[in-house]
């Protein structure tokens, strides 16, 4: 499977997601460092927030085949610049979390996603699992079996 390294705001789901994509129990953890498992790079919501420690991100995408910009849809902004996309040499898709939030507007954060140059846009609920299976297809080396 191809490595993915999660980047978003603190509170964003990018732990939660590592743990359904992992096929773990959801329980929650604060990711306080930059955590490497097989499939996924977990990454602190600080490091995207603060100019200085995104720079860390940067080197760190490397290391991944996929970028997952993900973006609750409860965020009342969008931590992306329009066309931020354009400066990875790696494949970035969009991830919209929370998207069952009584509060969330799923579709401004796809637009958001949309506008930072992601072409490809996954809406997942990483505690139901909707979605997660549609991202590890997406992950998908050719000869890997499906996820069903």
């Amino acid at each position: 499977m191809k490595k993915i390294i999660l980047m978003g705001r603190v509170a964003s789901g990018k732990t939660t997601l590592t743990q359904a994509l992992r096929g773990e129990a959801i329980h929650y953890h604060k990711t306080q460092y930059i955590q490497h498992t097989d499939v996924v790079i977990d990454t602190p919501g600080e490091y995207a927030e603060t100019q200085h420690l995104g720079r860390a991100l940067a080197l760190y995408s490397y290391e991944a085949d996929v970028v997952g910009l993900l973006l609750s849809a409860t965020e009342p902004y969008s931590l992306y610049p329009p066309c931020c996309t354009t400066a990875c040499n790696r494949v970035v898709i969009g991830i919209v979390t929370h998207t069952d939030a009584p509060d969330g507007n799923p579709q401004r954060a796809e637009n958001w996603l949309r506008l930072a140059g992601c072409r490809t846009i996954f809406h997942v609920n990483s505690l139901t699992g909707e979605g997660v299976k549609d991202i590890l297809n997406f992950l998908r080396e050719p000869g890997d079996p499906p996820v069903e």
